[in-house]
Formats: C-alpha cells, sequence, structure tokens
C-alpha cells in the first residue's frame, strides 16, 4: 500500500485545485499562515470558513487584541472554525466603583486618575487539538476549551469546556460528553493529532470510526 501524505499543511486554500464544483473554493483556509500577530498562535490543519474570505480574521474575529496585548491565543491542530467565530481577548471594564467608563484609555490628565494598569487582566485562552466551532459561536477570553470538544452554534462560552465535551446556549453549558471517561482518557493518552502525517492518513478509518483498539495498535 502506497503512502497517503494527505494535504499541505501549509497550502493557504486547501480545497483549490481538488475538482468541486465550489463557488468559492478560497473562503476556507488553514489559518496557520494567516496569524502575523506573535501573541496568535495556530497549529497545522486547523481551518477558518468564511464566505466573504478568511484573510480578515486577526482583525475580525479575534476582538480588542492588540500586537502588544500580554494575553494569549492558543488554538491547537484540526480544528475547525465556522463562519463568525470570534474569540473575545480584552475590552475589560473595572466594575468594582461607580462608574464602568474607561477614563484612563483617553489620556489628557485621565490616565493619571484611571491608570491602565489598573484595568482586568485575565489569562490566555486556550484551544486544545481537534476541537469544532459551529456558526457564529463567541468565545470569551480566559477559556480553556478541551481537546475534541464541539461548541454548538451561536454560543457565547464563558466558562472552560472539559475535553470531549459538547456545550450550547448563552451562556454555553454542557449537554453532553462525546464519550465515555475511560475513552476519552485513552484519546488524551494517544493524541493522534500529534502523530506524522502519513501515520494519521493511514488510520483515518480508524479515527472517525472510534475504533480506539485500533488506535492504541497504531
Amino acid at each position: 500500500m502506497s503512502a497517503i501524505p494527505g494535504p499541505n499543511p501549509n497550502h493557504l486554500y486547501p480545497l483549490e485545485d481538488l475538482g468541486y464544483e465550489l463557488d468559492n473554493p478560497r473562503q476556507t483556509a488553514f489559518l496557520k499562515d494567516l496569524i502575523t500577530r506573535e501573541n496568535i498562535t495556530v497549529g497545522d490543519y486547523t481551518y477558518y470558513d468564511d464566505p466573504d474570505g478568511p484573510e480578515q480574521f486577526e482583525t475580525k474575529n479575534v476582538l480588542y487584541h492588540y500586537r502588544f496585548s500580554p494575553q494569549k491565543l492558543t488554538i491547537g491542530k484540526f480544528c475547525s472554525l465556522a463562519h463568525k467565530t470570534t474569540f473575545i481577548m480584552g475590552g475589560h471594564h473595572k466594575i468594582d466603583g461607580f462608574s464602568a467608563f474607561p477614563f484612563g484609555i483617553f489620556g489628557h490628565g485621565w490616565e493619571k486618575q484611571n491608570p491602565l494598569s489598573e484595568f482586568p487582566r485575565k489569562r490566555d485562552t486556550v484551544v486544545g487539538n481537534d476541537v469544532w466551532f459551529g456558526y457564529d459561536c463567541t468565545i470569551l477570553q480566559g477559556v480553556t476549551i478541551g481537546d475534541g470538544a464541539i461548541i454548538g452554534a451561536k454560543s457565547v462560552v464563558t466558562k472552560d469546556v472539559a475535553p470531549y465535551t459538547i456545550v450550547g446556549g448563552n451562556p454555553a453549558t454542557p449537554i453532553r460528553q462525546r464519550f465515555d471517561q475511560e475513552t476519552i482518557d485513552a484519546l488524551r493518552k494517544i493524541q493522534w493529532w500529534n502523530w506524522e502525517a502519513e501515520k494519521i492518513s493511514r488510520n483515518i478509518p480508524a479515527i472517525i470510526g472510534a475504533d480506539l483498539q485500533k488506535l492504541r495498535s497504531a
């Protein structure tokens, strides 16, 4: 059996030149090579789909996040991001006083009364591997989403999501685990997404067919 290399993760538009009758084969892009900011990291094969063009992902879908922002956004490998998947990475106001107005950002002396260093800071946002984001979902800053999770369409994720858990709603709440805990633990140990491309290609039937025994013996 000849080796199956799989698609090139560095091919920006992976649906081009495949012969599919698509209105716009460039609406789907492997995100990694569209990222220019050092505080955003995206793994191989993770894609974003946008009929208006995925090239503006950093500015349209990662909001209130600047090149100097200390908080990082990390997205793992083999993630599927549907149109309008949005990460809110900043813009937090102080709410323990009588006003939530951000006086300090407007300068002219106000920055001395309301120093920028006093604005709320949250932890990094981390997305695991093989996570599927449904249409028009929003992820708030500081959230960690585990491997294999599924985020339902139009969900607003305000809290951490456990691995291989389906969540939905606003705010998003757990719907169910995709598999029993023993299987989840095994998948997190196997970490097929870190295999070499050719090994992944050979084992796609086991991955999509939920054949844990074959993955264990691979």
